[in-house]
């Protein structure tokens, strides 16, 4: 496919200057995602991308597989609220999961919140919902076409009707009731321009109080920083009822500060727990006065320490939980013990301490698992007064394991199998550790079918995340079940910049050191060639969001490694991602472009700044929504046109843009299954496993 063949793109002649350095922008015209000659050049692109995949003979087989095995039952974390169980569930190919309210977890229950009826097309998503203490009451959030923005509404459990209240504008964080039902906190942010609500900034973020039957216009401000635009405040409403905790984060850092506003003296204001940005923290309970706190102050994978309200001071704070070697992922209360979820080499393991710290037990986990969310809750639910608690596994071949735990007898029981259509004991999920260039073990999983083997020719798909201390678990995917079906080796990078290892882990791949997690992802990728199972040309890399950009970094660093790159809503334009939405946000991991010091790191790697022209790069499918309002889809449109337009090989570059879609979440079942089919496809061919007609 030579450059003539892409649609034109025009290049204006926009140049910025940045620190003395003349930085050309010629596509700078399609960060407007809805001017018309940007929307008659996405429909030019989609239309040369379906062409290409239409003439791939696989498409269609794959998209029926898919299907077929997308639909099996799935059931969220059960949790109960006044005596009543609640619980998401999707039936199969539901566009949106279900929440059911029943007598006890193992009954049909009914209906409360049906999302499916609330769009044509099932884009219209639940992101959010909670249930008052006595459970009468539901606060559900709802956004559209995959936006960030949410509503939020207010529906009796009882009757399943909705009550007036109506708030606007919430974002990232959910809603916590107070302990008596009047009213919920929750995040504001200053509402955006209409014509531009998909790419202005998002700041003003405060803490909100919102009274029931009252008027949004009406509602109380708990906190507010306006001199500090990037502090972003989230209320968590103590389980005791008594205290709300202000979580304050500085963007996508990963230290907060923590303070406590007690509901018995409101006039008394904001009492400070943690007072600075010192270190990361959350508070898992309280007793009395007394907080149960998760940090990774002076505890490179973190601890639980008790702060006494009253005396908040670094040296007065008490070891509760100690730091191990395993990773102190989360903890929470359950039966009035601290239920703790660790991480080693970057799967899951339960333990269960005393409030004074005590090891009980080690609850059973899978072996190569995680204790995952889905697809709204946390992994796990129960009470602090409650000793029966849930959690849900799942893994590369277990589509989702549902337990009950008894914390004071510590039985644990099997409380729902895995639905989907597919045999564990058929696939084969292993772990190895890559060194990087700079020798440091970089742990990746490998799964396939029991019968594949090393050959120097097995289709791989490497997948990757490497950013913001997040953890890349194993999880079920069919996707990847599917490519695994097909004979493909699915291999998942556990990169620097994530939280798998601690602090240090992080930090060895963000800012300055960001260069790290592209090197560890070529790395796996040249381990992958050398090792016996695959060679550069039917290797896959993908990856989304922080992803995308390692995607786009490692094809334009080292094009010849790989066969195909799939970036999906990538972070593709480093000069200008602070620009929009809440990309201001992620300077956390990237550094500011506008500092001297910190453009010059950006500029090293920026995938749209280093696209050589007459480089023979990868088959390449970019893919994006045109409603993404965190990642805004002119990096994709950017990085596809620059890349079209420097391609000195014969592989394709392609996008493809979903209409009324955004980030990923939220995103319609079928909706989910097209696209699946459409990068199966595409790698399936980049990689001459499938023969384009």
């Amino acid at each position: 496919m030579s450059e003539r063949t892409y649609p034109v793109a025009r290049k204006g002649d926009h140049v910025e200057d940045h620190f003395g350095e003349a930085v050309p922008d010629p596509y700078r015209w399609l960060e407007e995602t809805d001017d018309p000659e940007t929307r008659a050049w996405i429909a030019e692109e989609n239309a040369l991308t379906e062409r290409f995949l239409s003439a791939v003979p696989t498409r269609e087989s794959i998209r029926e597989r898919l299907t077929e095995l997308w639909d099996y039952p799935r059931f969220g974390v059960p949790f109960e609220r006044g005596g009543r169980w609640f619980q998401f569930r999707n039936s199969g190919l539901q566009n949106q999961p279900v929440l059911y309210v029943s007598g006890t977890p193992a009954d049909e229950g009914r209906v409360l919140l049906d999302p499916n009826t609330l769009s044509d097309d099932g884009t219209t998503a639940v992101p959010a919902a909670g249930v008052t203490e006595d459970g009468s009451l539901l606060v559900y959030a709802t956004s559209e076409a995959g936006s960030d923005w949410m509503t939020w509404r207010v529906r009796e459990v009882e009757t399943g009707t909705d009550r007036e209240d109506v708030v606007e504008w919430g974002k990232y964080a959910s809603a916590d009731w107070l302990a008596d039902g009047s009213g919920f906190t929750y995040t504001a942010m200053d509402a955006p321009r209409e014509e531009a609500m998909y790419l202005d900034e998002s700041r003003g973020a405060r803490l909100m109080l919102h009274r029931l039957g009252t008027k949004q216009s009406e509602d109380e401000l708990v906190f507010a920083a306006p001199d500090q635009p990037e502090w972003l405040p989230e209320g968590q409403v103590t389980e005791d009822g008594r205290y709300v905790v202000v979580t304050i984060l500085r963007g996508t850092f990963p230290e907060r500060q923590l303070h406590v506003l007690d509901l018995e003296d409101p006039a008394g204001g904001l009492r400070p727990l943690i007072p600075d940005f010192g270190a990361r923290a959350f508070v898992v309970t309280n007793v009395g006065t007394t907080f149960y706190v998760v940090t990774d102050d002076a505890a490179e994978r973190q601890r639980i320490v008790a702060v006494d309200l009253d005396a908040p001071a670094r040296d007065r704070w008490r070891e509760i939980v100690p730091e191990v070697g395993d990773t102190l992922l989360e903890a929470r209360c359950f039966g009035g013990k601290l239920v703790c979820h660790y991480l080693r080499d970057a799967h899951s393991l339960l333990r269960v301490h005393g409030l004074d710290g005590a090891l009980v037990r080690e609850i059973p986990v899978p072996p190569l698992s995680s204790v995952g969310a889905w697809p709204l809750e946390e992994g796990w639910s129960g009470r602090a007064e409650s000793d029966l608690m849930h959690f849900r596994t799942t893994s590369f071949t277990d589509s989702g394991s549902l337990w009950s735990h008894d914390v004071a007898t510590g039985e644990t029981k099997l409380v729902r199998e895995p639905g989907a259509g597919v045999d564990p004991a058929d696939f084969v999920a292993e772990q190895v550790f890559v060194p990087s260039d700079d020798g440091t073990q970089v742990p990746m999983f490998l799964v396939r079918r029991a019968e594949v083997t090393p050959t120097g020719d097995v289709p791989v798909i490497l997948y990757g995340y490497g950013g913001y201390g997040i953890p890349i678990l194993p999880a079920f995917d069919v996707t990847d079940a599917v490519w695994m079906e097909r004979g493909g080796l699915f291999a998942v990078a556990n990169l620097r910049g994530g939280g798998e290892y601690g602090r240090a882990w992080h930090d060895a791949g963000r800012l300055a050191d960001k260069q790290n997690v592209f090197d560890d992802f070529c790395a796996c990728a040249r381990w992958l060639a050398s090792s016996g199972w695959s060679r550069p040309d039917r290797i896959a890399v993908n990856g989304g969001s922080n992803g995308g950009l390692l995607v786009g970094a490692a094809e334009t660093q080292h094009p010849e490694l790989f066969g195909a790159a799939v970036p999906e809503v990538g972070v593709l334009d480093m000069l200008r991602f602070h620009k929009f939405t809440i990309g201001w946000a992620w300077t956390s991991d990237f550094g500011d472009p506008d500092d001297p010091e910190q453009y010059a790191w950006v500029r090293a790697y920026s995938p749209l700044h280093n696209i050589r022209s007459g480089e023979r790069y990868p088959a390449t499918l970019i893919m994006t929504g045109d409603h993404d309002d965190r990642v805004v889809p002119g990096h994709s449109f950017k990085y596809a046109a620059a890349l079209q337009a420097a391609q000195g090989g014969d592989a394709p570059i392609l996008i493809r843009v979903e209409t009324s879609a955004g980030h990923g979440g939220g995103k319609p079942t079928t909706k989910r299954i097209a696209e699946a089919a459409d990068k199966l496809a595409f790698v399936e061919a980049a990689l001459g496993v499938a023969e384009v007609r």
